[in-house]
């Protein structure tokens, strides 16, 4: 059961679309990693109290969760925090391993009221969770990795460089600058620490021992994520189901978050 959230430092936020009934809040929490900083939709107490926590993919923040945030804003409680490092968290003078985000993700959960959610990844998000289901079981409900990373038959920087240039021509313009903004935020040398700690991660060994029933998102347009290895992600996972999304590239989160929503939402048991 979710705790009560901490009311006096959440600041509420212009909804970046007047169609959507839910706006966005800002959520302060300090915590051992220094201040860390999250979109949140969060409803009274005892109204939608399944929550779901968003977990952003490589050196980006959750910027570009915004507008999966919205959309799911009104079926449940949303939360997407930026990871010490990136964004506009606090940057601890010490690079974070995967091992260290996984519970520095634990961490804030603890400081911002939530005890267990479903949690919702992209990318390197889905490395992220997939440790933090390791470490903490019993904080997870649900899971859902779209597009997880990465796909051992291309685990080089110079294959994962050449399906991203491919991947970058079929994401909205917006995207890049989003991107730019974050690695600017985070600085090369964390950049480069985070796409070697993504690289040498080997997910695949981790996935067997994922108890919580996990679903594999995927668009066919995705070069980064290929058909043959989200199958394979699917597979691994004791609980696992994959769902490709028609024509649809890398970031579905961001470049088609209702189609996005949509796949998972019944996954999740969240209902309009």
């Amino acid at each position: 059961m979710n705790r009560e959230v901490p009311w006096t430092r959440l600041r509420a936020l212009r909804p970046s679309r007047a169609r959507r009934s839910e706006a966005l809040g800002e959520l302060w929490v300090k915590t051992a990693d220094g201040p860390i900083y999250a979109r949140v939709a969060v409803h009274p107490r005892g109204e939608r109290t399944v929550s779901v926590v968003l977990v952003h993919g490589l050196v980006i923040a959750s910027r570009y969760m915004v507008p999966t945030a919205e959309r799911l804003a009104p079926l449940c409680n949303v939360y997407a925090p930026d990871l010490p490092g990136y964004g506009k968290s606090a940057k601890p003078a010490r690079m974070l391993s995967l091992a260290g985000l996984a519970d520095a993700l634990a961490r804030w959960m603890s400081a911002a009221g939530l005890e267990r959610a479903h949690l919702v990844g992209n990318s390197f998000g889905c490395q992220v969770i997939a440790e933090f289901v390791l470490r903490h079981p019993r904080r997870v409900d649900r899971i859902v990795l779209q597009g997880p990373t990465v796909d051992p038959s291309a685990r080089t920087l110079g294959r994962q460089l050449l399906r991203l240039a491919r991947n970058s021509a079929r994401e909205p313009k917006s995207l890049g600058f989003i991107s730019l903004a974050d690695y600017w935020a985070a600085g090369l040398r964390r950049a480069r620490a985070t796409i070697r700690m993504a690289l040498e991660d080997r997910i695949e060994d981790k996935l067997p021992s994922i108890q919580a029933p996990t679903l594999v998102v995927r668009g066919t347009r995705d070069p980064l994520v290929p058909h043959a290895w989200a199958e394979r992600v699917a597979q691994l996972l004791p609980r696992g189901e994959l769902v490709e999304v028609p024509d649809l590239p890398h970031t579905i989160n961001y470049s088609a978050p209702d189609a996005f929503v949509g796949a998972i939402a019944p996954f999740l048991g969240l209902h309009a």
